[in-house]
């Protein structure tokens, strides 16, 4: 994680939709570039943690906007509300469109910490979900929830991936067939 006033000033920019720059934010800071990189890492590792508490928040609205639901209603509330509170995000589909190749490297890596994060958060969902007798899933929880997160990611992330629309209606439709018994 990086020092509280490196990551404050990455976010405010990111959350004002302008652009992450090492350059810029180091002299708003009144540090040197090979300083900030020290204290941070790369570029896409500070914007990973931006990113990284912005979908940490959304993960958790999401939860508490499905509660008193169980089994793959809960699971399909959940991804619901996340993926429709990340579409209605501003300053990331301002990120999405100005910057998609960084966007997706940074939200779709496996080595990143946005997608490893969803899947573990979404896996222990499942996992919530199958103790309590209300989901017996035909996968295992790990495999399942990076399968919803990657159809999640397909349908969410259309603009940047393939000239589509972002399409949150229809991602949890196929989620909901995957998770039919």
């Amino acid at each position: 994680m990086p020092p509280d006033d490196v990551f404050d000033a990455a976010l405010r920019r990111f959350m004002e939709q302008r652009r992450v720059d090492m350059r810029s934010l180091a002299a708003e800071l009144g540090i040197g570039r090979a300083t900030l990189y020290r204290r941070t890492g790369s570029r896409d590792q500070l914007l990973g943690h931006v990113l990284w508490y912005l979908t940490e928040r959304n993960l958790q609205r999401a939860v508490r906007q499905a509660e008193g639901l169980r089994g793959a209603d809960r699971i399909v509330a959940v991804i619901g509300n996340f993926l429709a509170g990340v579409n209605d995000q501003p300053s990331l589909r301002h990120f999405l469109a100005t910057e998609p190749e960084a966007a997706l490297r940074i939200l779709t890596s496996k080595r990143g910490i946005v997608q490893p994060g969803v899947v573990a958060h979404l896996e222990g969902l499942l996992a919530e979900e199958i103790a309590a007798g209300a989901f017996a899933p035909r996968l295992d929880a790990r495999t399942l929830a990076f399968v919803l997160v990657r159809i999640g990611e397909s349908f969410l992330y259309a603009d940047a991936i393939a000239d589509g629309e972002p399409d949150v209606d229809q991602a949890l439709q196929v989620i909901g067939r995957l998770l039919e018994g």
